[in-house]
This record gives C-alpha cells, structure tokens and sequence, in this order.
C-alpha cells in the first residue's frame, strides 16, 4: 500500500469538526456516568505477602501475583490499589513467581520465560531479563559477599535444569549452573551458605528427589544428594513444601495415600516421617523465610470434616527435627498463615467463628478475637497475616484472606475491614439484561392481552383504581425527586431495589468468569454486584470455557453454556438457578447461536466439527445456521422438518484456498437499525446504501505468504460478495474484524509503503471498507426498485450475480488496537462510534465513523459539495488522541471483549468491557441531542422565570392603572 509522504497525522480540520462528546469525557461526567472495577485477579498463597517498602518506617503493603498474571501493591489501610502491572496480556490460569528482600526496597517476579525486578513503593520496573524455558522458582538471595541481595532463577530449558544468579541491582547473570540429567525441575532454596536445586530424578510415577548443593560465590556444585528411593513421589504436587532463605530450609513430600508426611532438612541426608491424621485431603506447610526467624514449621491438615495443624522445630546442629505441640481439630474449614517479628514465629488460624494466634514456641493462645463478618459467614481458603506485639499480653493481628466466594478480604482484629471482589476478574463471557418487571404486573398484562376489549378496559381501570394505595407514597418522593431533578443530582439506586428508568441507563450485566462463578452487575448504579453464584455444578473443567451467553428478557433468565456439554439458566435479576445440567451429560459444545424457532428464541449448541444434533420440529432454525466445519472452512445450513424432528441440511460451504487458515468472523449484530437507506451527497444526489442483513466478514491470514485476506460473504447462498488481500502482514499479532450497517473494517499489523520513498515501513493499519448498490449517485444497481430480493435468486442481469459496489481506505493507527465494537442505538439515527481496546496504553478508545470515512478525497482537498456531507482530505496517519479515550485516566487492565446495547434515549449507547478489569460507561457520538446534560443550570432557569413572574405580578397594576389614566384622560 502507498501513502503521500506527507501525511504525518489526521488533519487539524477533521479533529475539529468532531462533536466534542466524543473527543473528550467531561471531568463532572468520571464517575457519574461510568464505573470502573479496578481488579488484580485472585491471590495465590505462595504469591502474597506483607511486606515493609521502607525499612525506615513501620507501615507495610500488601503485594501479590495474582493466577491472572497480574502484579500489585494494596493499602491495607482501605484495601485501595496502589499499583499494579499486567505481567502476562493473555490470561494466565496460575503460576508465576514474586518474592521480596527482607527489609529491601524491591520485588523480584517472575512469569513464563522473563525475570523482572520492581520498586516496591512506586511500580516500576527496575530491570527485565528474557530467557528460553520457563522459570520455574526464585528466590530471594538474602546472604551474599556483599551488601546487595541477589536474585536466584531456576529454569527449565529443553528438558534441561538451568540455576542462575542474578545481580539484584543491575540485572546481569552473576553465575549459571546447567544440570546434565533431564530431572524435573522443583524449586531453588538457600540458608545461610549454600543454594540448593531441588529436582525429581526417575520417570513419571516413580521419582525421588535429589538436591543439589551449589557454591553461592562461583554457582559450583558442591553435592548431590538423592533423597529416598523410586517411587516414593510420583508426580510435582506431591511435593509440599521447600522453604528458602531460612536457617534450616526444608523439603516436604507427602505418599500418594496422604498417610504420612516426609521432611528433610535441605544439605542433610536423611529423611524423617510423621503420620497425618486420618481422612486427610490435602496438606500444606507454613514456614518463616527469613534467616533472623526460629527454624520452625507448621504442617496444616485438611480432612473431609474440618482441619488441624502441628508444630514442628529443627535443631540447627543435628538437624532433627521435633514435634513440638499441635493445633486441635475444628469442624469447617481453616486457613493458616506465618508471621515473623526478628526470630519470633506466629501462627494465625482464620476459622468461620473466630481468629486466633499462637507462637511457635508454645500452643498457648497469644490473641482470640470472635469474627464478626455479618450475617454471611466468611470461609477462608487461605490468607497471609502480619502480627503486631503491642505490649507484654496485648497482640494485634491482619489477616489478608481469600474465601470460597473468590473474594479478598481483610479481617483486624476479628473486624471485616474491607473486601475485594477479586472473583469478579477474569471474566469470559457477558450479555445485557433488561431488569425484570415484577412477575404479578406481567401476569395482569398478559391476561388483559387474552380478553375480549371490554373486559381488559374493566380490568385496568380496577387495576388502576387499586394501584392508587401507592399514591401517597409517590406524593411523599416527589419533593426529592424534583430536588434531585433540579440540583442534577440521581436519586436511582441508592436503596439497592432494581428498577428500570425512562432513559434505559437502568440494566443488569451477567458476567460469566473462568473460575464458574457468576455475577450479576446493575449498570444503572455504579456496576454494583446485585448478586453472585458459583456454578461449579455446571462447570467441567477448570477454567471454565464459555461457548455463550444469552439473556431472554421475555423470562427474565440467562442461559450460559460451557465446551462440556454443560449450561445453566438463571433469574437474572436474583441469579437463582432455574435448570442446570452438568457436564458430560452431552456432547461438547464447539460454540453456540441465538436463533428464532416456532417455540421462540433459543441457544442453539453446535457440537465439534459444526456438526448439529436432530430437534423437535418446534425448535428448527428458521435463518440459516452458519458453522465451522473439521477442515477449517465454513458452511451454511438450513433445517428440514422429518416427521416431528427437523434434521441439519447443509445448502453451501465455504473453504479458503490452500496455505489461508481463518482468524477472525464478525457478523452484524442482531440490533443494527436502519435510519437511512441512502447518503444524500452535497449536490443533493443519494448513494443508496448495500444493506443486505445476511453478511459476515471473514478473516483468513496465510502464514508462508505473510498476507491477510478479507472476504465478505453472503450467509444465504455463501456466494463471495467481495475480498480484498493485504500483503506483508504479521499473523502473529492482532487481528480484529467488525462490521455494522453497510460498513465494515479489519485491524492488523503489516507494511506499508510511502509514494515518495521506497523504503516498506510496518505498522498498525485499520482498513474501512463501505458497500453501496451501485458506483453512481441516484443508481438503485442491478435490482433497481424491486421491493424483494433473494441471495438464491439469479439477477437478470448479464453481468451476473448482484454484487455491491466497494469503496475502501487504509489508516495508519499510532497504536495496536483489538476487541473492536460498534455503538448501538435505538433507531440507528446516531452516527457510530469503533470502540477499541488499546492494549499499550490499557484504555478504550472511540473513533468516530467520520474519521474513517473511506470516501474523504485524495491528494486534494475537497470540494464545497464534499464540506457540506463534511468530507475532509484523506490523511492516512491517524493519532489515537487521550482525548479519543472514554476511559478518562483510568487503566482497564486485559479487556477481552466489548459489549454496547441501546439506551432508550437515541443518543445514547451503553458500553462494557470486560477481561481482567470491568469497566462501564454511556457514550453518545452525535452529542447527547435529546436530554438536558448534567450542567445546564436548571435552578437558573426557575429563578428566570420566577423572576418574570414576579415581575408581572409587580407591573401588572401598573400598567392597568396607566390604560384607565389614559382612557379618562380621552
């Protein structure tokens, strides 16, 4: 592609004659009519702690890694986010490594193959390092030649176990050991002297556990030591525990029957064994890792009923170790947490009734205090604590918990202090709801609809006559609302009732996670959580893959549908679960589509390969159902009716040629009104628009050739409207397509050349393609005036099928955009607005339809006609403006996908993105035209016309007084 040389960014006159609703959010407007989720994702336990970024001051952050990938800091204070950095762009399902430095202004991390190293007050990264592999541990090295501490790395490359020391203030390599045995990797540990490589040597199902002994000056091994025999682990998991950075680290190691627990102290050569309690699930080890703290641990038991925990010391010089007391077994759940002030050692037990502490040195209880957590009980999955000694007997606790409902909350002193709802991250799958009217009106509704004339007139006018009991109370709210009306201020939602409102702003968002949990949010009053569930009788398979969603506002339910064969309907408004069946039941579930039958619309599943089962005849599709196919292609069906089934009948397929594999499919949206069918040109002619409902965009990128080409296809007949193919173009990187109206456009990353250099450059490009019937003005195409037109239908026409006619332009973008989405709005009479996704800089953007006009003029500027339709100079380059942004300054963290759905209001669409964070707003492209905008001064305007009023109330008798002088006088 060639562009002019001289097109730097989108021209000055183009900016200005964009409304300014679109080219800013106001500041009044952030946090009125937008709500912002700002999530880290949920807490993983050996990635959470308290931690001191100023060894100078007392005051502590809590950091974490989330299982989304996600690094940050929060104020225990108020549980508010002080920073955070998204580690990993695609959603991770755990893992990831983050240690700190005890009293030392740095966290190191790390996730896939990178090592990273951060400030712990501010965020920012202080060095980076890429390595082939994948990190599999690091550690902190608290002990060196120096005053510095170091950072250890354990990798696993090509089969190969690699061991690293990495300088912790510059970032380089230090050192590096390569294992010459393909042992599996476990984890790096160090004590005062020595690093040490744990590893499984054998097979699957019969490993035992060697170590190996490193010089922490030169990375030397200095022993290997094998630890048990064959066959004593068998698989990762069963290693418990490796401690590090202590004064006698440990590994823990459990037999495939959890019956008894093996300890060895690491540089040591024997083992010890200890039973655990009978019933036990599942075992965990909590320990110190700093060097200043008593070598003791505590090992936490799980049972099917409840759980326990006993105490275990290490003597340092002969390195036995004891069992010094235990902790009693409590029914219900438990969650155990280690803290340490210099050597002393405290354990905390979070149980649904109470929080307790206790030393390591004895069992006596140092500090109980009963949990008030309301009328739901909080059960905790695991959690970090941080214990203060106040005096000689007087103690205070923090516990940073994560319960069963995936939230984080924090609990002083036995006080819910706040929570997080950290569960709500990591969303996958989300509709719009419209909020249920209550059950008894739609039933009288619908009987009036069933009677004859007179008999629904008696009806409502006995219904009316009964609904004035509310009357008084409608009275009683009116002064406020006309308060509330006049100072700008909204009285909606605030007493938590749902409840729709006359501009449509008033809806619910059901959001499906991969954990299976849902949620239930009310767009209308600051994205609160009206409800939550967990589906984990629907879900199969963690994470939880979710083909679709659909919400039936007719019922007032939302059906979600998993990869497994499994879905779930619920009330929308309530989350109460109308129907579920789990997963297995039937087959898996490749995607799944919204479609009109006789019995109404329904989700229907599309199995492996496109292939559709048999239904009843009442359920049979009446649009064609279009699929993908086993070889990568994509195929129409339609649905004939056998009897009282109705059977799949495919009408056409569509394959890509040899060496293309399809990336990207967009399809118009069910709701995509219709305001004009023509665009009336400035000399008054009309260029009568291609809008023909049954299209779809597919995307297909071609690997050896590096190119990228676009098809537009019509789903009846599956004939090749048009195709455009785009050179040089990097498939590894985002490609996302959208169409809307008669319009549609793709984004990828490929080259591009300018006219006057014959340099190729790369970059980002959206290219906007808009279909027309004909290339003339006032020219109807092939069909002229026909009123009905079948895609099945031969055109009489020579020159064959009726294909529309396609103007297209290539726009230079300053940055990657993704998850692109149109506005919608009622009638459609709003110009459109491309939301986007900007990965980089972790905003929406909106780009107006204006500024991705395909028909602005080239190389010239345009003519007086063409200012009139408000066609400006085509300049390629366009430059994603903050002001562009209708996130304001907020940072929206992995957006997967964007949703809008209309408001009453015509100007008006709502907007949803969701991933890692949620985020909610209204925008209106055209300015907001049919409602009075939050600082027109409404209080001004009755004081005007009271003061007219008033004022002919005063001149009145003035002027009557004045007509009868005058009419003695004559």
């Amino acid at each position: 592609m060639h562009f002019p040389a001289n097109s730097l960014s989108l021209s000055l006159a183009v900016l200005l004659a964009l409304p300014a609703a679109v080219r800013a959010v106001f500041k009044d407007e952030v946090g009125h009519i937008d709500y912002h989720h700002e999530l880290l994702g949920v807490p993983q336990r050996e990635t959470t702690f308290f931690h001191r970024p100023r060894p100078s001051e007392k005051a502590s952050l809590l950091y974490t890694l989330s299982d989304l990938g996600v690094l940050g800091a929060v104020n225990p204070g108020n549980g508010a986010i002080v920073w955070r950095q998204l580690l990993n762009e695609s959603s991770t399902d755990g893992g990831g490594h983050l240690r700190a430095g005890e009293d030392d202004t740095w966290l190191a991390s790390a996730m896939g193959s990178s090592v990273h190293t951060w400030d712990a007050i501010s965020g920012c990264n202080v060095w980076t390092l890429n390595f082939e592999g994948t990190v599999k541990d690091l550690e902190v090295m608290e002990m060196t030649e120096g005053d510095r501490k170091d950072v250890l790395a354990l990798h696993e490359e090509a089969g190969t176990t690699v061991a690293r020391r990495i300088h912790g203030t510059e970032g380089s390599v230090v050192w590096e050991w390569r294992g010459v045995t393909e042992d599996v990797p476990l984890q790096v540990s160090t004590n005062t002297g020595k690093v040490f490589v744990v590893t499984l040597h054998g097979s699957l199902l019969s490993y035992n556990l060697k170590v190996m002994v490193l010089d922490t000056l030169t990375g030397k091994k200095l022993d290997e030591i094998v630890i048990g025999t064959k066959g004593e682990v068998q698989k990762p998991e069963d290693v418990m525990f490796v401690g590090a950075n202590s004064a006698a680290p440990v590994v823990a190691w459990t037999d495939n029957t959890l019956t008894k627990l093996k300890v060895n102290v690491l540089g040591s050569k024997n083992r010890q064994e200890f039973p655990l309690v009978e019933d036990a699930v599942s075992v965990e080890v909590h320990a110190p890792h700093t060097v200043q703290s008593s070598p003791h641990f505590l090992v936490h038991t799980r049972t099917k009923t409840g759980s326990k925990a006993d105490v275990f010391h290490i003597d340092l010089k002969s390195h036995a170790i004891t069992k010094a007391y235990d902790l009693p077994l409590l029914e219900g759940g438990s969650a155990f947490s280690t803290s340490s002030d210099a050597s002393n050692v405290y354990f905390t037990r979070v149980t649904a009734d109470e929080v307790i502490v206790t030393s390591s040195m004895s069992h006596g209880i140092l500090g109980r205090w009963a949990l008030k957590s309301g009328t739901e009980k909080l059960l905790a999955v695991h959690g970090v604590s941080e214990v203060v000694k106040k005096a000689e007997d007087n103690y205070a606790v923090r516990s940073a918990i994560v319960t069963d409902a995936d939230d984080w909350t924090q609990i002083v002193n036995g006080d819910v202090s706040w929570t997080r709802p950290e569960g709500l991250s990591g969303a996958v799958a989300a509709t719009w709801a419209e909020i249920p009217e209550s059950e008894a009106l739609a039933r009288t509704l619908e009987a009036e609809a069933h009677t004859d004339p007179w008999s629904a007139f008696v009806h409502r006018v006995t219904r009316h006559f009964d609904e004035l009991q509310y009357f008084p109370a409608y009275l009683q709210a009116l002064p406020t609302r006309l308060v509330a009306s006049i100072l700008g201020s909204e009285t909606g939602g605030a007493s938590g009732v749902l409840s729709r409102d006359s501009f449509g702003f008033n809806k619910l968002v059901v959001l499906a996670t991969k954990r299976g949990k849902l949620y239930g949010l009310d767009a209308g009053n600051q994205g609160r959580i009206v409800w939550s569930k967990n589906a984990n009788e629907t879900p199969g398979n963690k994470p939880w893959k979710v083909v679709a969603i659909h919400a039936d506002d007719a019922n007032g339910v939302v059906t979600v549908r998993g990869a497994s064969g499994e879905f779930i309907i619920v009330k929308s408004d309530t989350g109460k679960t109308i129907e579920s069946i789990p997963a297995g039941l039937f087959p898996p579930v490749e995607s799944a589509v919204v479609v009109d039958s006789d019995a109404g619309p329904w989700l229907l599943p599309i199995g492996e390969g496109g292939k559709i089962s048999e239904m009843q005849s009442s359920f049979a599709p009446k649009q064609t159902v279009v699929t993908r196919t086993e070889d990568g292609g994509i195929k129409g069906s339609k649905f004939v009716a056998k009897g009282e089934n109705a059977a799949e009948v495919p009408t056409w397929t569509f394959n890509p040629p040899a060496g293309q594999k399809i990336v990207e499919i967009a399809s118009r949206s069910k709701h995509d009104p219709i305001a004009s069918i023509g665009r009336v040109l400035g000399d008054r002619t009309v260029k009568y628009k291609y809008l023909n409902p049954n299209t779809l965009v597919v995307a297909a990128t071609d690997e050896q050739a590096n190119s990228l080409v676009v098809y537009l296809l019509d789903t009846i007949s599956g004939q090749v409207l048009t195709s455009s193919t785009y050179e040089g173009v990097d498939p590894t990187k985002d490609i996302s397509c959208a169409v809307a109206e008669n319009w549609f456009l793709c984004s990828f990353y490929g080259q591009y050349k300018l006219r006057d250099a014959a340099q190729n450059l790369k970059g980002y490009q959206v290219v906007v393609s808009d279909l027309y019937e004909s290339d003339e003005a006032n020219d109807r195409g092939p069909l002229g005036d026909t009123v009905n037109f079948s895609s099945l239908d031969p055109v009489d026409s020579p020159t064959g099928p009726y294909l529309p006619a396609v103007v297209s332009k290539t726009f230079i973008l300053s940055a990657p955009i993704r998850s692109l989405a149109v506005t919608k709005t009622r009638q459609g009479i709003t110009s459109r607005q491309l939301l986007a996704y900007l990965p980089q800089s972790h905003a929406i953007v909106g780009i107006p339809r204006m500024a991705l006009e395909p028909r602005r003029p080239v190389g010239r500027d345009p003519t007086p006609a063409e200012l009139e339709e408000g066609l400006s100079k085509y300049v390629p380059a366009i430059e994603l403006d903050p002001r562009l942004q209708i996130t304001h300054r907020r940072e929206v963290l992995g957006v997967q996908e964007i949703i809008t759905t209309p408001a009453v209001l015509e100007s008006t669409s709502l907007v949803l993105a969701y991933g890692v964070d949620v985020f909610g707003t209204r925008v209106a492209p055209s300015m907001a035209f049919d409602v009075l905008g939050k600082g027109f001064n409404k209080l001004a305007l009755l004081g005007t016309v009271a003061a007219l009023v008033l004022g002919v109330a005063a001149l009145r008798p003035m002027v009557r007084k004045k007509q009868i002088d005058a009419r003695w006088k004559s």
